[in-house]
């Protein structure tokens, strides 16, 4: 049979599923720390939805949570360690020679 004859088949999509990380008593707000820590990269990034495997509607909520805890100072934008205990070591402070 000739390949534009052939009929048209879809192929099987493969749908991932969801592992239930947050339980339904779990509260997703910008108070539940020990929540929201699991869901932050170690430089401070949200880790995206591929990766947590969250649904769409819990990935928007811990967004959003993330980022009011952000705004309030109870996390911080990014993780500076490396930045910090870098200029520590640079600064040098110069004395005057007489």
């Amino acid at each position: 049979m000739n390949k534009l004859k052939q009929p048209f088949h879809k192929s099987n999509r493969f749908f991932h599923k969801y592992l239930p990380t947050i339980e339904s008593e779990d509260q997703i707000n910008y108070r539940n720390m020990s929540l929201i820590i699991q869901f932050i990269s170690k430089q401070g990034k949200i880790l995206s939805r591929r990766v947590n495997r969250l649904t769409l509607k819990h990935q928007r909520l811990i967004t959003i949570a993330i980022k009011q805890a952000r705004i309030l100072s109870l996390l911080p934008f990014i993780n500076n360690e490396k930045k910090s205990n870098f200029i520590s070591r640079t600064i040098v402070f110069r004395t005057k020679k007489k």
